[in-house]
């Protein structure tokens, strides 16, 4: 059991911590305890998660004297929808969950936006926390108030900014993950470096490798992968400025993500790492950045043992033309003009919706090639 390291996201009334570190789950009762009206919580996982750690949240709730009831969903992105959305708010609705109390999201991302969702929108909000068990949730998705589900029209196109009251983020459960689970949230750890801190970028580069056997470069990843998002949020809440560079590879990987069908054929980090060797690659092409950093960025996601092109993705997939409708359709569109992050360098990522058709249309069709 590692000593936790807390990293707090100062938004004023809506404030709260993230606590990271090992045993967590097993200590979940009594970090919980404190925020509950009285001794009772509503627990949404899915499956997969139900079979592994499922018993070890329940023990932890218990031996507080916090009683506990589960829902337990299908595992998969597919559970991101409208018909899960609704089952979940009605089973709140029959538990009886009041306004006071917490429900806790108990999962990876599909389950955290679910049920952040859910919680926004039931009783006009209702507080929860959030117990992510995949890398990708615990530097990503559990943290910043980003809720929501999918739609045939694209990813994440419904929601709402409800920010959690807790996050638990156990860096130990993530030994359950399978290499290409844990492999696919490494892609959004590495983004951070990519988007602004070389200097973290580089350190990646030095341990990211170790990552999945040392309890201590974890921690360190996961706590400096958090800080940056809650810096990043604290500044840009509702993303109006600053808060869109943590889209990074996003724009790419979610029309990447939509034309496989949101299947296990790539998962979102998958699609955000080949969408950041994209992104530094067309940047370079405009002239904003050394073709030494696109270089650096295919290195190290084949290093890591991630893809980084479309020919790594199996199957079929739209032309650029289809691709380029499916970017059509992000939530980072804006009067009808895609926008993409782009960067000058290694650590240094903006925003530009100047970006030519024939230009984005000739690195995907080079990225087909590998």
């Amino acid at each position: 059991m590692t000593d936790a390291l807390t990293v707090h996201v100062p938004l004023g009334a809506r404030a709260y911590d993230v606590r990271i570190g090992t045993g967590l789950i097993d200590r979940a009762g009594d970090q919980i305890a404190p925020l509950l009206h009285r001794p009772r919580a509503a627990i949404v996982t899915d499956e997969v998660v139900a079979g592994l750690h499922l018993d070890r949240l329940r023990d932890a709730l218990s031996a507080e004297g916090i009683d506990s009831v589960p829902l337990i969903l299908p595992a998969g992105e597919g559970t991101k929808s409208w018909p899960h959305l609704t089952r979940t708010v009605d089973w709140l609705l029959e538990q009886r969950i009041e306004r006071r109390d917490i429900v806790i999201a108990f999962g990876g991302g599909v389950i955290g936006d679910l049920v952040g969702f859910a919680a926004a929108i039931l009783r006009r909000g209702v507080r929860f926390v959030q117990i992510p068990t995949t890398l990708l949730a615990q530097v990503d998705s559990s943290v910043g108030g980003k809720t929501g589900i999918n739609s045939g029209h694209g990813k994440n196109l419904i929601g709402a900014f409800h920010q959690p009251a807790l996050v638990l983020a156990d860096i130990g459960v993530l030994d359950t993950l399978s290499r290409r689970d844990f492999l696919a949230g490494y892609g959004e750890v590495a983004k951070y470096g990519l988007l602004g801190d070389a200097g973290f970028f580089e350190w990646l580069e030095a341990h990211g490798a170790r990552l999945r056997d040392d309890m201590g470069l974890r921690q360190r990843a996961v706590a400096r992968s958090v800080a940056m998002k809650a810096g990043i949020v604290t500044r840009d809440e509702t993303e109006q400025g600053e808060r869109a560079l943590l889209n990074l590879g996003h724009t790419f990987g979610h029309a990447l993500e939509a034309a496989t069908s949101y299947s296990d054929r790539l998962l979102h980090g998958e699609g955000v790492a080949i969408g950041c060797a994209l992104a530094f690659d067309l940047s370079a092409r405009m002239g904003l950045c050394s073709q030494e950093a696109p270089s650096r960025v295919l290195a190290h996601l084949r290093q890591m043992g991630l893809p980084a092109t479309l020919a790594e993705i199996g199957g079929d997939l739209p032309d650029d033309a289809g691709l380029i409708g499916l970017m059509g359709q992000d939530k980072k569109v804006v009067d009808g003009r895609l926008r993409f992050v782009l960067a000058r360098g290694i650590g240094e990522a903006f925003v530009s919706d100047a970006v030519p058709t024939d230009l984005l249309a000739q690195v995907l069709r080079d990225s087909r090639r590998g």
